[in-house]
């Protein structure tokens, strides 16, 4: 399988020919695994810049918490936050996305530098921030969303989780087509850990292949997510702080990589971008395998 089409290419941005890694610089005192580390604009760029330096390919800025619980900041304190950030990251050549629900951040954001917008809601929360990314010609992160989670985790009921998870990302993606949003510019996003438990995120990281009939490159953004506890700690543990979950993540990583995803959203790169290289190597050797005349056998006695 040829790596870039067979993850799809997102118009507007770089072709990697493997599972790119995008790095997380949440500017937040609140976010869940490492709110108030990166508040001050000049540490939120020096850190994008450490996490391009250990492999990110492109950096997620944020400036509002989206865990369970969280309060919305308020309009004027996420410019506040977000655009300096963007502004000193894109100067330095870093591709950049911005994490935003907000039309008028996206829009700040996409003139100070941003080349990608991920709207957790997929343009759900704000009207307008379709009509923004369709003018300005920007890629969009389209993910499963069902509402904010003030007050612990809503709607987070399925029957059939993937079924629906891909009926709802379906039905989310013709809207934002039909408001202007090229075809190539869309990447869906499954929404892990959001109205979701950890069976459901699972299930979903199971069935990666459903998630990508719908015809449109990929994010996993399965970085420190409450599952990953849930599975380390199993069935009687108490579930490990967020920031020990990198190496599961890494994991995640890789599983994702090798089902085809185009990129994954991560907190720390350094373990993630090993895993991918890796993931794309074996990709690259099954490849040889396949191609017509390579050697079937099992090379030199001993080697296996």
């Amino acid at each position: 399988m040829n790596s870039i089409s067979g993850r799809g290419r997102v118009a507007g941005l770089p072709a990697w020919d493997r599972c790119a890694v995008m790095g997380v610089v949440n500017v937040t005192p609140d976010s869940f695994s490492d709110g108030g580390r990166w508040f001050d604009t000049t540490v939120a760029v020096k850190h994008g810049l450490d996490l391009v330096a250990e492999g990110a390919d492109l950096v997620d800025v944020g400036g509002e918490s989206t865990r369970p619980g969280a309060t919305r900041v308020d309009e004027a304190e996420e410019l506040r936050r977000v655009v300096p950030v963007v502004r000193g990251l894109a100067s330095e050549g870093v591709v950049v996305s911005v994490d935003t629900m907000r039309a008028s951040v996206a829009e700040q954001s996409l003139a100070a530098g941003a080349a990608l917008v991920n709207d957790v809601s997929g343009g759900l929360a704000d009207p307008a921030m379709i009509p923004v990314v369709a003018a300005a010609g920007a890629p969009f992160v389209v993910m499963h969303w069902r509402g904010f989670l003030q007050g612990g985790n809503v709607k987070g009921v399925y029957t059939d989780v993937v079924a629906e998870v891909v009926r709802e990302l379906h039905a989310r993606v013709e809207a934002v087509l039909a408001g202007g949003v090229a075809p190539d510019r869309v990447v869906v996003d499954p929404g892990l850990g959001f109205s979701k438990e950890a069976e459901h995120d699972l299930a979903l990281l199971a069935h990666l292949d459903r998630l990508r009939a719908l015809g449109h490159p990929l994010l996993v953004a399965a970085s420190r997510k409450r599952f990953l506890g849930r599975v380390l700690a199993g069935p009687e543990g108490a579930p490990p702080p967020a920031r020990v979950r990198d190496a599961a993540t890494a994991a995640v990583s890789a599983l994702a990589a090798h089902a085809g995803a185009w990129a994954v959203r991560v907190h720390e790169v350094r373990a993630t971008a090993d895993a991918v290289r890796v993931a794309r190597a074996v990709e690259e050797a099954r490849d040889t395998e396949r191609a017509p005349g390579a050697d079937g056998g099992h090379g030199p006695e001993g080697a296996r």
